[in-house]
């Protein structure tokens, strides 16, 4: 009895005894970064440990967006395994041998296939299509390089026909409100010169590179044709003229022309024949823009009647406006500039002194007050028209509007 007892004693003391935690495996920390046997990051993929050289997996980290792979793994001597998406775990793509993990360390460890080591296992075969490949993706990468370079410099082109349409402002902002209309007008011209010589010069530099592209040979053009203008430099029109047909001359012998850069080719075109005194001339290339690109066609017959105007030809400014009105009778403007071109017209009534409109002139006028009450020319208009009324003794002063408006 006594011996059952202490037995027990003894088997319920056994039991008392608390088990031990199992003690975790020391830790470390593995990343590295994949490249393939054509030196490209590998963006897909896994990296396993193994140690039995790749089937069994003890450790896997998935391969990020970048290339990059990171995690943690138990203390010891590895395989580091890496597979495509959906390989079996019998295959893999690459391995390497006595990779260590050490406890508190983090490692890095690539997996670089442009290695020797890996290029040597290939077969001829593969030698071959990897070649191959290398070529295609280094034209590819060349020609993307090609194309970044020339998208900056087009963005840099934007921004500065933006500055260009805000130079008066940026000069009045620069000089102060109160400056000499001289120095502010003397500014403006400044800037324009500075941004149209940056386009020309960008444009210069990448035409070549990409002759065929004639986004390019267009903005060339406008550029050229600014620096003309602000310039008033007769050699500009003639490089503007020339780029403009050579736009013209790739265009229509393109499978996929693009009508708008079409269609500001011949309203470039018209601009020079116009501050040129060539009216048919420029009535016939306005034209073409207005037909090969409808969408724009009020915008190009708008800019020729201000174009006409600016030179000082009233007739040739009013048919534009005619034409433009023709094309959207609900935009104000081209019925000031009709205006504006036949009041040169306008003769004073011997006998009352008043002032007699020729035909159409009051009444573009008046369309212009119905449409734009407060429109930046209507003060001008309201007083022509209360002129018009009255006992006159001298001529009528016109203001021009600046293109765009």
């Amino acid at each position: 009895m006594k011996r059952s007892i202490s037995l027990w004693l003894g088997l319920l003391a056994f039991a008392l005894v608390p088990v031990l935690a199992q003690t975790p495996p020391p830790m470390g920390k593995i990343h590295g970064h994949i490249t393939n046997d054509a030196g490209i990051t590998q963006t897909t993929g896994t990296v396993s440990l193994s140690t039995d050289g790749g089937p069994n997996t003890k450790f896997s980290f998935t391969v990020d967006a970048s290339g990059n792979f990171s995690g943690e793994a138990a203390q010891g001597t590895y395989t580091l395994v890496y597979r495509t998406p959906g390989m079996a775990p019998d295959k893999l793509v690459d391995k390497i041998e006595k990779v260590k993990i050490v406890a508190g360390q983090d490692m890095q460890q690539d997996i670089d296939m442009t290695r020797k080591e890996f290029i040597d296992q290939l077969t001829t075969e593969e030698k071959k299509a990897l070649e191959e490949y290398k070529k295609k993706y280094a034209e590819a990468s060349k020609a993307n390089t090609v194309i970044n370079a020339l998208k900056a410099d087009l963005n840099t082109v934007s921004q500065d026909f933006k500055d260009i349409s805000g130079a008066h402002a940026t000069a009045v902002q620069t000089l102060g409100a109160t400056a000499a209309k001289a120095d502010i007008d003397a500014k403006e011209i400044e800037i324009k010169i500075a941004k149209y010589t940056e386009i020309e010069t960008l444009m210069l530099k990448d035409t070549p590179v990409k002759p065929e592209e004639t986004v390019l040979w267009a903005q060339l053009g406008l550029a050229q044709l600014g620096l003309a203008n602000v310039k008033n430099d007769q050699s500009k029109y003639v490089d503007a003229q020339i780029t403009f047909k050579k736009v013209l001359e790739i265009e229509l012998a393109s499978k996929k022309p693009n009508l708008q850069t079409q269609a500001a080719a011949y309203s470039g075109i018209g601009e020079i024949n116009a501050r040129s005194g060539k009216v048919a001339e420029a009535n016939a290339a306005y034209d073409s823009a207005a037909k090969v690109y409808p969408a724009g066609a009020w915008n190009n017959l708008k800019n020729e009647a201000v174009v006409f105007m600016q030179v000082g030809n009233g007739d040739a400014s009013a048919a534009a406006a005619d034409e433009a009105i023709k094309v959207d009778p609900n935009q104000p403007l081209p019925y000031y500039l009709k205006g504006q071109g036949l009041i040169p017209k306008a003769t004073i009534d011997p006998a009352s002194g008043k002032m007699i409109l020729p035909p159409g002139c009051a009444e573009a006028y008046q369309k212009y007050l119905d449409l734009a009450p407060t429109g930046p020319y209507a003060n001008d208009i309201k007083g022509i028209l209360s002129e018009a009324t009255q006992t006159h003794s001298t001529s009528v002063g016109t203001q021009k509007p600046k293109k765009g408006k």
